[in-house]
């Protein structure tokens, strides 16, 4: 009879199995949905399933719904994952590269770009979301890859075609949308290449928006906080905590501007509950009346100043947004009312719970996860438009927190698997409908392995390392039920253990080191 404290981490281990496969046979017929309205003769999707369903753009197609069936495949079917979603990624950049490796939007029934002629300003604006909101999760995730070279080319040519002249050189666009996505790609890719070009672009854009006079406090007359204008508050922060290891006489140059806009956002762009506003006037403090969904990705921007800096006050206003989420954010209508509301809610519920593990927010991203199950339909599609990703990319992101980062190879709608960590120790629970053989393997600590970062500090569009095996490392798998151990290297854990279910009977396994 398993110790009184195990029992209970097993049967908590348990009960996130069933969590993580429901999320798990979501995405799955996500990706069955959005395929049965896949362009028959290019495979793409379109854009949507009502009036863009001639198009697959850079933008929304690209950088919203294709990467999270990729993900989901990725997790749950590696044949179609090294096919189908491969093939679709070939297929865009032959037919919609237009500008160098910079993609354009494709009409099915023209079989050729929608429009004449290229709009750079679109064309840039549709790039940069695709490597932001698409490519660089997927980077974070699988490491090298071809999606990564996909990534990496539209990037330089964003750079390559950089068309507004600044006395710092030119930089790709005013849209602060498209700079803030860019300071944020940037901040990472320097890191994951070791090429300090990518950080002389981000400082570029640096200079231009804290010691010029494009100061998002100081000069602005609007700030949006919400998706589609606040990227630009959090490719600040990002680049801020990137100098702070790359280059710090940089970064005290920037000191006192990053700090003074995180402090005019806190003073006039929150409610008393710590949410953050839609939008603000950073003159005049006045402020539109709706809250962000999108309210954790700023306090992401806020803890990783806080993990440089040590100020402990954006710390504190982490805390008491998560304090106040599950007594009066349950039932929040948010300002998008979509499931991506809720998809990007739970996001940076998620990202901030894994650096502050508040048990009331565990129930609340319990809560909302099932709101946000409900929109989608009986034939997988969610809601028919290019958001269904990012329900996907959040989901994607639930099933990881409820199996600590472990996937299984191969996938199957009847496998449950899921764990919990107690102190040092790993508790799994696993079991099957009908007999299964095939590996469990653990996550790694990619942001050191695969982006090469000096810090893992929460950011949009990554994925949180809950327990990750370290390669050179030694743990001890013990069987709960027949009490064998067994030992193992942390390479080996990542690239899977072996393991056998009979069918209907649970094994329980826990990971020491």
């Amino acid at each position: 009879m398993a110790e009184a404290p195990a029992e209970a981490a097993f049967r908590k281990a348990e009960k996130n199995a069933r969590l993580a496969n429901e999320q798990l046979f979501r995405c799955r017929r996500f990706v069955e949905g959005w395929l049965n309205q896949a362009d028959p003769a290019t495979g793409l999707i379109p854009r949507n399933l009502t009036v863009d369903r001639d198009i697959w753009n850079a933008q929304d197609a690209a950088a919203d719904n294709y990467p999270f069936m990729v993900l989901t495949c990725a997790l749950t079917d590696r044949p179609m994952f090294q096919g189908r979603m491969l093939d679709m990624l070939h297929t865009e950049t032959r037919l919609t590269s237009r500008v160098d490796r910079l993609p354009d939007t494709w009409s099915f029934s023209k079989q050729g770009f929608r429009d004449d002629e290229p709009n750079l300003d679109r064309i840039i604006f549709g790039g940069s979301e695709y490597v932001k909101d698409g490519l660089m999760p997927l980077a974070e995730w699988l490491g090298p890859s071809p999606w990564r070279e996909r990534m990496l080319g539209i990037v330089d040519d964003l750079w390559k075609h950089a068309p507004v002249d600044t006395p710092l050189g030119n930089i790709p666009s005013t849209n602060v949308e498209v700079n803030g996505e860019m300071l944020q790609v940037l901040s990472r890719v320097y890191w994951m290449t070791g090429d300090k070009k990518y950080l002389e672009y981000a400082t570029r854009l640096g200079d231009y928006y804290l010691l010029g006079g494009h100061h998002p406090t100081r000069d602005f007359q609007s700030l949006k906080l919400l998706a589609h204008g606040g990227e630009i508050v959090s490719g600040l922060c990002e680049l801020y905590a990137t100098l702070h290891f790359a280059d710090p006489e940089k970064k005290k140059a920037y000191q006192e501007p990053i700090h003074a806009m995180c402090d005019r956002i806190l003073e006039v762009g929150r409610n008393e509950h710590g949410m953050f506003y839609v939008s603000i006037d950073p003159q005049t403090g006045e402020h539109d009346p709706q809250i962000c969904d999108t309210w954790g990705y700023t306090y992401n921007d806020y803890y990783a100043v806080y993990l440089v800096d040590g100020t402990e006050a954006y710390r504190q206003a982490v805390l008491k947004a998560l304090g106040h989420l599950n007594e009066h954010y349950r039932d929040m209508k948010w300002v998008d009312t979509s499931a991506d509301g809720y998809a990007d809610a739970i996001e940076g519920a998620i990202n901030l719970f894994h650096r502050e593990p508040v048990p009331s927010v565990a129930d609340w991203i319990d809560g909302q996860i099932r709101l946000m199950w409900q929109h989608q339909q009986p034939d997988g599609v969610i809601e028919g438009w290019h958001g269904d990703g990012n329900s996907a990319r959040t989901g994607i992101m639930y099933a990881l927190w409820k199996t600590q980062g472990l996937t299984a190879a191969p996938w199957r709608a009847d496998l449950r698997f899921g764990a919990v960590q107690q102190g040092d120790t790993l508790y799994i629970s696993l079991i099957a409908d009908e007999p299964w053989s095939g590996k469990l393997l653990f996550d790694r600590p990619r942001h050191k392995v695969y982006m090469h970062l000096p810090l893992d500090y929460p950011r949009l569009n990554r994925f949180p390392e809950w327990f990750t095996a370290e390669a050179e490392k030694r743990y001890t798998v013990r069987n709960a039920v027949t009490g064998t151990e067994t030992a193992h290297s942390g390479a080996q854990l990542q690239e899977g253990i072996p393991v056998e279910l009979k069918a209907g009977e649970e094994l329980r396994l826990m990971i020491d080191d």
